[in-house]
Order: C-alpha cells, then sequence, then structure tokens
C-alpha cells in the first residue's frame, strides 16, 4: 500500500534568489571603476564670451595678470614680472588694500598650469577676488 503525503508536490520557493542580482551588481561597480578615470581626462571646451566689466570699483583696487600662451611671460598692469614679482607685488596690494581684485586674462589656447600658479600666488599673497577676463579691460 502506497503512502500519500499530504504535502505538495509543486511546493514554491518563498525567498528569492539575489545571487544572480549581486553579480551583476558586482559587474556594474567594475566597470564603471575602470570607466570613471577614462571620463576625467577632460574634453575640449569652447569657452563663451565674458560680459561687461564692472565699473563700481576704483582702478587702483585692481591688478591685471595676462599670462602668455607657453606661460613664459607675465604681465602685472602690463609690466613683464616673473612668479616671484609677481608674489611681491601681489602682497604689496594685500597690504594696501585687502579687498583688491586679481583680473586674470589668458590665452584661450593657454596651457592651465601657468594659470593656476597665478591664481595660487594670489591666494598665498592674501587676494582671494579673482575675475577671469577675455577682454582687455579699458581704463
Amino acid at each position: 500500500m502506497k503512502r500519500y503525503s499530504k504535502r505538495n508536490q509543486l511546493v514554491t520557493l518563498s525567498d528569492l534568489n539575489v545571487t544572480p542580482m549581486l553579480d551583476l551588481a558586482f559587474v556594474l561597480l567594475i566597470i564603471f571603476v575602470i570607466a570613471t578615470p577614462l571620463l576625467e581626462q577632460g574634453m575640449k571646451l569652447d569657452l563663451p564670451e565674458g560680459g561687461e566689466p564692472e565699473t563700481a570699483m576704483k582702478p587702483e583696487d585692481i591688478l591685471t595678470v595676462e599670462v602668455s600662451r607657453d606661460g613664459s611671460q607675465l604681465l602685472l598692469d602690463r609690466q613683464p614680472m616673473n612668479i616671484l614679482q609677481l608674489a611681491e607685488a601681489f602682497k604689496k596690494a594685500y597690504a594696501k588694500n585687502p579687498k583688491t581684485v586679481v583680473y586674470v586674462r589668458v590665452d584661450r589656447d593657454g596651457m592651465n598650469k601657468h594659470t593656476m600658479a597665478v591664481l595660487d600666488t594670489a591666494q598665498k599673497s592674501g587676494l582671494t577676488q579673482v575675475s577671469f577676463r577675455t577682454k582687455e579691460v579699458q581704463r
């Protein structure tokens, strides 16, 4: 005599198998970890034209620094300087007026390391108000 079980032969599983979902999550994580540095290499930017300069400032409160394309020449208010002379001029300007604004004009196709050197020098001298310019400021 054959015994019959009261349990149904087709038992449904009540818990979800998450192993394939975890595999997919780890694969996506690896893809993003590999792809993110490749995206951060940079992109070609076509920067917009600048607006009109502010007119409420006094000309003696503005220092204009121009950086050549290759960074070999720095001009502070049209006077040639090197980075050390520029730092001294920034310190004197800060001692005279802490709210002095530095206008930075760089070549459109120039390297950013020279621009960053100017910005770093201004910050170390205490001048934190910096504005990038696209056209020459008429005084």
